[in-house]
């Protein structure tokens, strides 16, 4: 993989992690913050369909895919509007958990690119739900 992709994917963390530091050494409210943080998560929650889309549409896909790539969007932008509190963190947490899943037994990437991919999207991923986690225990 890139080692660009890598570095991206590793500074897409620092949202994360900042906001919840932010919170404990008080420099940032708990409820401003906590809206930075599901917010940013959603956008990039809705990122992740993006590889499904390319991937149905690539290799000609008719089959439940091409829907898929739409439905980490949707579900974050109905969190949003729906849910708050540990709910809105758990919904959020177990979507990431389930699109990588489904990534990781969908995706007709070459081998060379979807074993990085995958590697690289469990750790983001675990990274991603500790921090949920330690959301709703802040």
């Amino acid at each position: 993989m890139h080692t660009n992709a890598k570095l991206l994917g590793y500074l897409g963390l620092l949202p994360f992690i900042t906001i919840p530091l932010l919170i404990m050494t008080d420099q940032l409210f708990y409820f401003e913050g906590f809206e930075f943080f599901v917010q940013y998560s959603a956008i990039i929650l809705s990122f992740f369909g993006g590889i499904h889309w390319l991937d149905a549409l690539q290799n000609r896909r008719k089959n439940h895919q091409l829907y898929m790539a739409m439905l980490p969007s949707i579900v974050a932008w109905l969190s949003l509007i729906f849910l708050s509190g540990d709910t809105l963190l758990s919904v959020l947490s177990i979507t990431y958990i389930g699109v990588l899943m489904y990534d990781k037994y969908v995706l007709a990437l070459e081998r060379d690119i979807l074993i990085p991919y995958t590697q690289l999207r469990m750790i983001l991923t675990t990274v991603v739900v500790v921090t949920h986690l330690f959301m709703a225990y802040l």
